[in-house]
């Protein structure tokens, strides 16, 4: 009973997400060239496609969604709430995702390095971001979710693998 639960958690789960990116990539349709949304900001509906984030280095490709509740984040990974967008002039786009269950889309953020691109993919344009640090620190590190005068990216998961203990962040300029 015990191996059965340990092999749905971290394989089946996968299972669950990778249906769920499929159906998010029938609907989005990212543009490569930056253009400003329509007056009036769109509205962002938990668990809809946010954005494509694509970091080669981890040969990640996935839907980004809106939210960070379970529901969501079983989908891919998620924008936080109060996040700025890839396209805003000023702030923090904050994305947090899954390490060892859902599909993993974060489990090798720890081999990202200085200089490593990130790309986040939208319907207003394509916005190329460069990790310049990364760092280990406690859950309730929520300073890391603090906007910035210029428009940057923080991912976050849990650290270690198999673990909530710490959580792992990887923070970017957009270039």
């Amino acid at each position: 009973m015990l191996a059965g639960y340990l092999l749905w958690v971290l394989w089946g789960t996968g299972f669950v997400t990778a249906r769920a990116q499929s159906d998010l990539r029938q609907d989005f349709t990212p543009v490569a060239h930056p253009t400003l949304p329509p007056a009036g900001e769109p509205v962002r509906i938990p668990g809809d496609a946010v954005a494509q984030i694509i970091i080669p280095r981890m040969e990640l490709d996935a839907i980004v969604v809106n939210g960070i509740g379970t529901q969501d984040l079983i989908k891919g990974p998620g924008l936080y709430p109060n996040s700025a967008l890839p396209w805003d002039a000023t702030g923090r786009v904050a994305i947090a995702g899954h390490r060892t269950t859902y599909g993993a889309p974060f489990w090798d953020l720890d081999r990202l390095r200085e200089g490593d691109l990130i790309q986040l993919a939208t319907e207003y344009g394509t916005f190329d971001y460069r990790v310049v640090r990364t760092e280990v620190v406690q859950p309730n590190a929520t300073q890391v979710l603090d906007q910035t005068e210029r428009p940057t990216l923080v991912l976050t998961t849990c650290n270690p693998r198999f673990s909530a203990a710490q959580r792992l962040i990887v923070i970017a300029d957009r270039e």
